[in-house]
Parts: structure tokens; sequence; C-alpha cells
């Protein structure tokens, strides 16, 4: 989740921006620094466990077990299976891209560090915002946000330069990274330019969710590892994690904040989730980082925040 995914999902559930909404006070900036914590440490939890499931495999399990719990809770709040057709054509457009974003940070943290993960995937809001300017009346960028769009790409460009401290392996990861930013910002104009601008979160999710476990489950069946996993207890406790807190906690908890307060002020907060992501591979995975990637990473992240702010 970032900027752009947070956007889609307030027009997703029919939330709008206006005066009715609070601003951001101490208990929901408390709230968006634990959800943005959450966030970043999504790519730590997956690489730490990699050895006993791999990450094909993780992102294929907690898509199903997340899909469940979500598809209970809109079977609840009265989504039926004639709005499941209604919306087939763009939710399948969607699930396509939401699993192809899941696939290349799964084959991208077989190369790369977590840390690094966490920001090339952030890179998102910027190939949105690309979008959107191309393709979505009234989302035009401003002098500053293509300043930011600038300054994303030039740290990109620092941040995978050949360094000693790297091979030729981190960097192939850095651009699965990439490439899953990418997908991510393709899911977002998809959302913004069909009907699912405005069916309810749950079912847009509810397609997300299916079509990558449809996608990915058959693909670790056939390569041998889901046969070859490990499901010793940390496994397991970070595959519940990432299911349970991950992809269903969390967005109940941005939902909940997205009906009483401003949204705009919310998505500020966004940013810090590669932040937390890089302090939790270096503090837990004991990952380096090198001069060119905290420069590079640094510079997209001030991108990100002129685009998004």
């Amino acid at each position: 989740m970032d900027n752009q995914r947070i956007a889609s999902a307030s027009n997703n559930s029919g939330i709008v921006e206006g005066s009715q909404r609070k601003p951001v006070d101490a208990t929901a900036a408390s709230l968006m620094l634990l959800f943005c914590l959450v966030l970043g440490f999504q790519q730590v939890a997956i690489k730490g466990v990699a050895e006993d499931i791999s990450p094909i495999v993780q992102m294929a399990l907690r898509s199903a077990m997340a899909g469940c719990l979500v598809g209970v809770l809109a079977f609840w709040r009265g989504i039926r299976w004639r709005d499941v057709q209604r919306h087939w054509a763009p939710g399948l457009l969607v699930g396509l891209g939401f699993a192809t974003e899941f696939a290349f940070i799964a084959w991208g943290l077989t190369y790369t560090l977590a840390s690094h993960m966490s920001v090339f995937l952030y890179t998102a809001p910027i190939f949105a915002a690309l979008g959107l300017h191309l393709w979505v009346p009234g989302e035009q960028l401003s002098i500053r946000q293509w300043w930011g769009v600038g300054l994303a790409f030039a740290g990109m460009v620092i941040a995978m330069a050949p360094s000693g401290a790297y091979g030729i392996e981190i960097i192939i990861g850095d651009a699965l990274g990439l490439l899953a930013g990418l997908s991510w910002a393709v899911t977002t104009v998809v959302i913004r330019k069909t009907s699912l601008s405005e069916a309810p979160a749950e079912l847009t999710l509810s397609y997300q969710l299916s079509v990558t476990v449809l996608l990915l489950l058959p693909v670790a069946v056939m390569s041998g590892q889901l046969m070859s996993a490990q499901f010793v207890p940390m496994a397991v406790a970070s595959l519940g994690f990432q299911a349970l807190i991950i992809s269903f906690g969390a967005l109940l908890l941005w939902f909940t904040l997205l009906r009483r307060y401003r949204a705009s002020q919310l998505g500020v907060f966004s940013f810090l989730a590669p932040l937390f992501g890089i302090l939790f591979g270096t503090l837990l995975l004991n990952e380096p980082l090198s001069i060119n990637f905290l420069l590079g990473g640094s510079v997209i992240l001030l991108g990100i925040v002129l685009v998004t702010r």
C-alpha cells in the first residue's frame, strides 16, 4: 500500500474527501504510524523465512487465507455473485496486475535484499501518477509533481548503479522490484478508469486475491516449491502475519481511518513504509547498505513525497 493504492481504496469504498472528515489528530497519526510499520515489515517477513517457504508459495498461501477472510467480510456486507459478475472484466485485469506484482516481488526477493525491495516497490506512486496523467481526466501532474517524477527516476539510476558492495544479482532483483511497482501502478490506473472505481473495496480486493491464488498456486505446485516447503513454527508465524495482519487487518485499519479522517492528510504518512522497510532489513536481517543505495533511495523518497503529498 502506498498513496496510489490508498487513493484507489478511497474511490472503491465510495468515500469522498470532504469537510465532514476530520483533520488528522494524534490518534490517527499513531495508527498511521502503526500501519506504515506493518507495511515496512512485509518484505522482511517474506525474506526472513524464504529458505523454509519460497516467496512464491508465501504469496499464494497468504492470498488464499486473506481471500477467504475478505470473502466472508464481503458477503456479510451484502456483496453477492451478481456483483462479482457485473465487474468481471476490470476485475480480471486488476487481479492480473496484482498477481504480477506479487510474482515480481517473490522473484525479486530471491535476488535482492528486503530493504531494496521496500524502496523499489514503493516507486509505484510515480508510475501511477504518470499513468493517471495520461489517461484519467483531472489527474494531470503539476510542475511540483513533475519535479518529483524527475527526482524519483534520478534516484532509481543512482540506487541501481553498479557498486562494489553488490553483485549483478542485486541489480536484477532491484529491477524486478521496479517491475513490481509498475504492476502495482497499472492496477491503480485500471481501477480509476473502470467501473471498479465505484465498486466496494471488498469486491476489488476479492478479485485481486482470487486471481493471485489461481495463478500463483499452480506455479508453486508445478515447480515443486509447495511440496518442498517446510512449515516450521517461524515460517507459519510469518504466513499468519502476512495474511491476517498485512493482507486483511491493515486494510480494515485503513478503511476505518478513511471514514473518519481526510484521505489527503493520511496519505502523506505512506512514504514512511519504505523507510521502515530499510530499517527492519538492516536491523533484523543484517542487510548491508551501500552509499549509492542510501543516496538514491533518499532521492526516490523525496520524489515520492513531491508527487503524492
